[in-house]
């Protein structure tokens, strides 16, 4: 059913598809190469933050109050979580998986649920705490937010 719905879908919204995939590409290319990011792990979830922002503009996840709010709770849970000592009873998994649930509880707690963040918390706990990641985390979200709110009237849901 959903292939056949695809086609006539994408025959009428063929330039939302195109220029909303263009855009979140550009988007997250500038990000890159302004901020010389280098901690993949977060890097990969402003990505996914920009397909979520891109792809569903108007999911509560595509609020800025979400993304912004989504990835300060990962940082925050993912640099607490890289403090925790690793030894024999305590491996640096747990720590990580630890940060992934730890971030999901309180954004889902205090409304504030992107999907990407639990990234973002994983990355930091792995690489731990960094005013450069922190710093260019912050700019990145902050400017995906930015375009969602001033070009939200001409973005599509596409899925």
């Amino acid at each position: 059913m959903i292939l056949k719905q695809k086609p006539a879908q994408l025959r009428t919204y063929w330039k939302n598809y195109f220029f909303q995939s263009l855009f979140a590409g550009l988007s997250v290319f500038v990000l890159l190469v302004v901020l010389h990011m280098r901690n993949i792990v977060v890097v990969a979830s402003i990505g996914s933050t920009a397909f979520i922002i891109f792809t569903m503009p108007r999911e509560i996840t595509a609020k800025a109050i979400n993304v912004i709010g989504g990835h300060m709770v990962g940082f925050a849970c993912g640099a607490l979580c890289a403090l925790i000592p690793n030894s024999y009873y305590f491996p640096p998994a747990l720590s990580y998986s630890v940060a992934v649930g730890l971030s999901i509880f309180i954004m889902v707690v205090t409304d504030s649920e992107h999907p990407p963040a639990a990234g973002t918390a994983l990355g930091v706990a792995i690489s731990g705490f960094s005013w450069q990641v922190f710093i260019s985390l912050v700019i990145s979200v902050v400017t995906l937010s930015l375009i969602h709110h001033f070009f939200k009237a001409h973005l599509k849901d596409l899925v």
